[in-house]
C-alpha cells in the first residue's frame, strides 16, 4: 500500500492512504542507512493490524525534492501569508521569506489577508511591490471566507508550504480550506495522546488525494544562512533589467555613482520598500561575524 507521510513525531509516522491515517513505524534498515523518512514522502507501507490502522515503512519513494526548513520533502510550492493590517506587514521579514523559498527553488504565491478591513491605498502599496517584482499577489478575507476559492485553484494537485508569522491569519484561512484539519490533529493525537505538545511540527493537511498543504509553525525571524552579501541582489529581480545602466560592474546598488537601480528607483520603477528591504539586509550580510 502506498501513501505520503503527513506528520512524524517522537519515532511514529502518520500516512495517509485511501483506506485511512495509518499509524507506522519506520523499518530498522533506514536508520541503518541514515535516511529519516520526511513529512511530504511518499512510502510503500505494509499493514500490521488493518483494524488499528497500524504499519511499517518499508519503502520511501524518490523524492522530488528534500527541504531542510521546514525538514519536508516533494513540496511543489510555497504560500506566503501576511496582513494587510493588523498587524502591519513586516516588509523586511517578507523579504526574507520569499529569499528563503526562493534559496529552496520554490515558486511562491502571496497571500495578503484582512482585506476587509485594509482601505484600496494599502493595497495597491502591495500590489506594487510584489507584483512588480514577479510574485503572484492575492487579497483574500479569511474571516469573510473571500479569496478563499482563489487559493484553492493555485493549490489544486500540488503540495504546499504555508508559511507567515504569527498573528495573520494563518490558521483561520487554513481551517478554511481545510476544516478537517483540526480533526485528523485531534485524530494523531488520539493516538499518541500527545495533542497539545504537537503544534511546533510541520504537518500536512490532505485537501484532497492530490493536493496538500503543509502548516508551519509562525516565524518572527528568518537568518539568511551562508549567502554571501554579492549574492543578495539575484533575488531582487526587479533590478536585473536597470543593472546594464550601472556604470561599473558588480554595482552594489548602495552607494555608487552612476547606478541604473538607483535611478529607476527614483524614477518610481523600483518599489522603494522592497530597495530599502535590500540595503538592509545587504548590511547585514556585510557586518556578520565569520567563525
Amino acid at each position: 500500500m502506498q501513501g505520503k507521510i503527513i506528520k512524524g513525531i517522537a519515532g511514529f509516522y502518520y500516512v495517509h492512504t485511501t483506506a485511512g491515517l495509518v499509524e507506522c513505524k519506520a523499518k530498522g534498515i533506514f536508520r541503518k542507512d541514515k535516511i529519516k523518512p520526511l513529512v511530504g514522502d511518499n512510502v510503500e507501507i505494509e499493514l500490521i493490524d488493518k483494524e488499528s490502522l497500524l504499519g511499517n515503512i518499508i519503502e520511501i519513494l524518490p523524492r522530488k525534492n528534500a527541504l531542510i526548513r521546514p525538514a519536508s520533502a516533494n513540496i511543489d510550492q510555497a504560500l506566503v501569508i501576511f496582513a494587510i493590517v493588523k498587524p502591519d506587514p513586516n516588509y523586511n521579514l517578507l523579504d526574507r521569506f520569499l529569499i528563503t523559498m526562493e534559496q529552496q527553488k520554490l515558486p511562491c504565491v502571496i497571500c495578503f489577508n484582512k482585506k476587509d478591513i485594509a482601505t484600496e491605498e494599502e493595497k495597491n502599496e502591495l500590489t506594487a511591490a510584489y507584483s512588480g517584482c514577479g510574485y503572484e499577489v492575492l487579497f483574500v478575507s479569511g474571516t469573510q471566507k473571500d479569496g478563499i476559492e482563489e487559493i484553492k485553484v493555485r493549490l489544486k494537485g500540488k503540495t504546499t508550504v504555508v508559511a507567515g508569522p504569527s498573528g495573520v491569519g494563518k490558521s483561520t484561512i487554513i481551517n478554511t480550506l481545510c476544516p478537517q484539519a483540526r480533526m485528523e490533529t485531534g485524530e494523531i493525537s488520539h493516538k499518541i495522546e500527545r495533542g497539545r505538545h504537537t503544534t511546533r511540527h510541520a504537518e500536512l493537511f490532505a485537501l484532497s488525494n492530490d493536493t496538500f498543504i503543509m502548516d508551519t509553525p509562525g516565524f518572527t525571524s528568518l537568518s539568511l544562512g551562508e549567502m554571501e552579501k554579492e549574492e543578495l541582489q539575484s533575488f531582487y529581480p526587479e533590478f536585473a533589467e536597470y543593472e546594464e545602466e550601472c556604470k561599473f560592474g558588480g554595482c552594489a546598488h548602495i552607494s555608487e555613482p552612476v547606478c541604473g537601480v538607483k535611478e529607476a528607483l527614483a524614477a518610481g520603477k523600483i518599489s522603494r520598500v522592497r530597495y530599502e528591504n535590500y540595503v538592509l539586509l545587504y548590511e547585514e550580510l556585510k557586518n556578520r561575524k565569520k567563525y
